[in-house]
């Protein structure tokens, strides 16, 4: 049993010692001070207790009932995953955390350091650094000849996969192909007549509606199931440091813990509707917020692996920020819908259809645009070289552009003169204009100009807005600035208590940010 579960039952053993030995106590008390009166008015309150008819009980037994049928039918095709990575570093620290193939726990994305447990391989202390590290996670059959689905930071640098099923034969298990921007992977097994389950459908989840959770909690406590809610739906999350991965998770109070990653979320049929896939978290465990790639998502994907053993995404060449009601007024939109276009790549699809920085996609092919995940996920499942028909408003005019989809690889990321500098008391920032010697120190591209954030005061309107030391601000209400000078003028022509619109570059890419000034 790992160690992180021996710990938790030898906390509840703990526990149930006193807990007996008190209820013992209280009913001895009780005994000796009040006499056998306290039995007797027992017995009548028990008597007087109403009692729970049949009838009133017929729709929790129902319930019940419908529970245990979707458990009985889904969990025969859940799966447990082991995996042996070799590793290149020695454990990070005292609880045994190290690193899996070869990433450090502390530099994987937020969410996912906690979600994967991780231990060493050997068995021994930290003295030594050991030569493999052992990973639990969960997964799902989709079909009876042994295709599973997990998620790809499961597999990860796997040197070998076993997986056990539920009636606890195991096999050896081969990576079919992954999909590293969506966290997906699909392995597979030499068996046949394999029990499976069939995927739903996430566009039609209701919040509030019941799911359950499959996997292996901590690694240990195989082929478990929690029962929670649909918490939301098109959650926009991020967990990855690559910007143009898609944030669209289902969100759910089902209990999901480090070793469930990869095990289905299912709805009352019995459908797989997402993929377990990270918590938020503070004390490693769930704490009340899971997430799941949504099935509709998945499903696309892992479809094409199987077909392919890969995945092919569609691209544009652009940074985008959401239409808020903040902003909305900067770029005469009359509602605050669709993807405001921050960032234009050289010689990308985008570049070429003729897009714009401050231009505002409403609708593709004409489906509308709501956000930028629902811009992000219809682009990206895309086949590159599909013809797109843009609806834009361009400083509030509609226009209409001709696009072809791209194919998206990861070096596709494009990072989207005196010395005076000032402080800018309304805004909690000082700002220094771009010398060769700051642009050297702060990494920034030669193609950027405007003026580096030195200094940002804690608690201030910046602050609020995100706004960090090492941005640079390009432009104020939609203006280029290029020194410290025409960024001070620039502020100095805004009223007082406007707010302020402000194209930040960061090493991620470019972004539009609202500022609201301290009065």
């Amino acid at each position: 049993m790992r160690q992180p579960t021996n710990s938790l039952v030898a906390k509840l053993k703990g526990y149930a010692v006193p807990v007996g030995t008190a209820a013992a106590l209280i009913i001895a008390t009780s005994f000796f001070l009040f006499g056998h009166d306290t039995t007797a008015m027992a017995a009548t309150t028990a008597a007087t207790q109403p009692q729970l008819t049949q009838s009133e009980m017929a729709p929790l037994n129902t319930l019940d009932n419908s529970i245990e049928d979707v458990v009985s039918h889904v969990m025969p095709a859940v799966v447990n995953i082991s995996v042996t990575a070799r590793i290149k570093s020695k454990p990070s620290s005292e609880n045994g955390q190290g690193s899996f193939g070869g990433i450090p726990p502390q530099d994987l994305p937020p969410g996912f350091r906690h979600f994967f447990f991780f231990g060493p391989g050997n068995g021994q202390g930290q003295q030594q650094k050991p030569q493999y590290e052992y990973g639990i996670g969960s997964g799902f059959i989709i079909s009876p000849d042994g295709y599973i689905v997990t998620n790809h930071h499961v597999v990860k640098g796997a040197t070998s996969i076993h997986v056990t099923l539920h009636d606890h034969r195991m096999f050896t298990a081969k990576v079919v192909g992954v999909d590293k921007l969506d966290d997906l992977a699909v392995i597979k097994i030499n068996a046949t007549n394999l029990p499976t389950v069939k995927w739903g459908d996430s566009s039609k989840l209701r919040q509030g509606q019941t799911v359950l959770a499959f996997g292996s909690p901590f690694g240990s406590l195989h082929f478990s199931v929690t029962r929670g809610i649909v918490s939301a739906d098109h959650r926009a999350v991020r967990v990855s440091n690559n910007a143009r991965a898609p944030e669209d998770y289902i969100q759910t109070d089902a209990a999901i813990n480090p070793g469930n990653s990869g095990g289905p979320l299912v709805d009352s049929h019995g459908d797989v509707i997402g993929i377990d896939t990270f918590i938020y978290t503070n004390t490693d465990t769930f704490a009340g917020a899971g997430f799941a790639i949504p099935s509709d998502l998945a499903e696309h994907y892992v479809n094409e692996i199987i077909k392919t053993g890969k995945v092919v995404h569609g691209y544009l060449g652009i940074g985008i920020t959401d239409i808020t009601p903040e902003n909305a007024s900067f770029f005469n939109v009359p509602t605050a819908s669709g993807a405001l276009v921050d960032q234009v790549n050289p010689g990308t699809p985008a570049s070429s259809a003729g897009l714009q920085r401050g231009d505002v996609i409403r609708k593709i092919n004409g489906h509308e645009v709501a956000d930028i995940t629902a811009l992000q996920v219809m682009v990206s499942e895309m086949t590159p070289g599909t013809p797109l028909t843009l609806g834009i408003l361009r400083n509030g005019k509609p226009l209409t552009l001709k696009a072809t989809v791209g194919q998206y690889h990861p070096n596709n990321q494009h990072a989207s003169n005196s010395s005076a500098s000032g402080q800018h008391v309304h805004l909690g920032i000082s700002v220094e204009s771009i010398t060769p010697q700051v642009r050297q120190e702060l990494g920034i591209p030669t193609n950027v100009q405007g003026v580096a954030i030195q200094s940002v005061r804690a608690g201030s309107a910046a602050d609020v807005a995100g706004l960090a030391p090492g941005f640079v601000i390009m432009e104020v209400d939609r203006h280029p600035v290029d020194s410290a000078q025409s960024f001070d003028s620039e502020m100095r022509s805004i009223p007082a208590g406007k707010n302020v619109l402000l194209l930040i570059w960061t090493k991620q890419g470019t972004i539009y940010r609202v500022v609201q000034p301290n009065q």
